[in-house]
């Protein structure tokens, strides 16, 4: 049943909820989900919290992941995601959308929408995809006055501070900003962008029973591991920030060549979720039974053929 006509909603905040689930010994997978059937999708898997990139986000609207995005924006993705799964959400907060005052309303406004959980990067706009060169770093006493704003602001949100040091301050860099981004109140850690298994063990044998978050993003710097590597390497959550956007972005490029080359879907037919399938998705039926005015959908069984 869809989380919005669910009888046995949570009364736990979406904070408490996420903390609960980083509190537990096995490592807290999120996938990407960049809109509400993406969420229903994840949760039908059996995922347990979501993960909202703004990469994700700025390219399902037509935009590069530079920081042009506002926080009113972002909500939208929030409200839809959190209304259709229930499920809690870490947020891709970017630098803040501006200095200490700007962090605060970001907390809120994402509080108010759903939000679980935010993470805010050490970065200066326009900011870059933690993966791309020569991204250029705030003063690290600047960022932890964010992640500082961010705890006094919050009521229940999650704050995950990211550093993208390592790539040019080195291990030392990194961890140097860490510390200081827990100091300034930070309830985990997001080490960006690092290389190799032993640099992830390394920074983790140095934040000894801090939570730590990793980025396993395709075509990236990082290598391919497993959330149970992960976990064996010292860290609490993984996400997978833009999986479920490229693979719909490229179902969707052969559908439209198809269409084009073709002149119609016939072909591409067995590669679509069928009706039955989307309103099972959507919890079409659960919705009609809410009201008794609405009279039950007969959904088509099959299509005529072209003769």
């Amino acid at each position: 049943m869809p989380y919005l006509v669910a009888a046995d909603l949570p009364e736990a905040t979406a904070g408490e909820r996420f903390r609960s689930l980083i509190d537990r010994p096995q490592i807290l997978q999120m996938p990407g989900a960049h809109n509400g059937m993406a969420a229903l999708q994840a949760r039908a898997a059996g995922f347990e919290a979501l993960y909202l990139s703004g990469a994700a986000m700025s390219a399902s609207m037509g935009l590069p992941d530079l920081g042009v995005i506002t926080v009113d924006e972002v909500c939208f993705f929030i409200r839809q995601i959190s209304r259709a799964s229930g499920l809690p959400i870490l947020v891709d907060g970017d630098t803040g959308y501006g200095e200490a005052l700007n962090v605060m309303n970001m907390v809120r406004c994402f509080e108010d929408a759903g939000g679980a959980a935010v993470q805010i990067e050490d970065q200066l706009l326009p900011k870059k995809c933690g993966h791309l060169n020569d991204k250029k770093l705030a003063d690290p006493h600047d960022m932890a006055a964010k992640v500082a704003a961010a705890i006094r602001a919050r009521r229940h949100l999650q704050v995950i501070a990211r550093t993208d040091a390592a790539a040019s301050e080195g291990m030392d860099g990194a961890v140097a900003r860490a510390r200081l981004y827990l100091e300034a109140g930070a309830d985990a850690i997001f080490p960006e962008a690092l290389t190799t298994p032993e640099m992830f063990r390394e920074f983790a044998a140095r934040m000894p029973g801090v939570k730590l978050l990793a980025n396993m993003t395709e075509f990236g710097r990082t290598p391919f591991l497993t959330a149970a590597e992960f976990q064996e390497l010292g860290y609490r959550m993984v996400i997978w920030p833009v999986s479920d956007l490229r693979c719909a972005a490229r179902a969707q490029e052969e559908l439209y060549a198809a269409i084009r080359r073709d002149g119609g879907t016939q072909k591409m037919l067995d590669r679509m979720q069928t009706r039955t399938e989307l309103y099972a998705t959507i919890g079409y039926h659960d919705y009609e039974a809410l009201d008794a005015s609405i009279v039950r959908t007969v959904v088509p069984q099959g299509m005529p053929q072209r003769q």
